[in-house]
């Protein structure tokens, strides 16, 4: 067994040498914070959320059964704490509109923000991402950032895949709809 696998260690930590739980720690810290602060929105409660998914991580590894990748399993334990504490604040998710994107849109879109300095793309995208609920950032995050497939996706959420896909689309609206309002004016008055 190639001891960089994930596997490798899993194994160590399930026959007790708990130390080698240090290296998937190591290995999946930032994508487990970067996630928590995605969803939750504050520095201190990332950090707790993603201490508390490793003790849930170790604590339950024993269940960790390898059907999926583990950085799926850790992901479904960071998104489910998230949940838990963003229900405890009472955050409303609303649903956005049925309307679609058409192909055209989407190259035009692509072509003009070529044209964009990226320093202002990387903002304006920042800014985007931002007028949208949690949930619909965790999944761009997880599938832009993280480059999770839909069905790892689908794992992480609990949501079916075609409704991760829907929810994506449905994003990727949203922030098309910002960039097109708040980005310069010559690079949409084609549009």
């Amino acid at each position: 067994m190639n001891p960089k696998d994930d596997h490798y260690y899993i194994d160590k930590v399930k026959n007790g040498e708990l130390s080698a739980f240090s290296y998937l720690v190591e290995k999946y810290r930032d994508m487990v914070y970067g996630l928590s602060l995605k969803m939750l929105k504050n520095s201190e409660d990332a950090e707790e959320l993603a201490q508390d998914t490793f003790v849930k991580a170790f604590q339950s590894i024993g269940t960790y059964r390898g059907s999926s990748k583990f950085s799926t399993w850790l992901y479904r334990i960071a998104y489910n704490g998230a949940i838990t504490q963003l229900r405890k604040r009472k955050v409303e998710l609303y649903s956005l509109d049925e309307q679609r994107l058409t192909d055209q849109d989407e190259l035009d879109i692509s072509n003009r923000l070529t044209e964009i300095d990226q320093d202002a793309l990387g903002e304006s995208l920042r800014k985007a991402m931002a007028t949208l609920p949690e949930g619909d950032q965790v999944l761009i995050t997880l599938f832009y950032y993280e480059d999770q497939r839909m069905e790892d996706i689908a794992q992480i959420t609990g949501l079916s895949q075609s409704n991760v896909k829907v929810k994506i689309h449905r994003a990727r609206k949203k922030m098309y709809g910002y960039l097109k309002e708040n980005l310069e004016e010559a690079v949409f008055n084609a549009l």
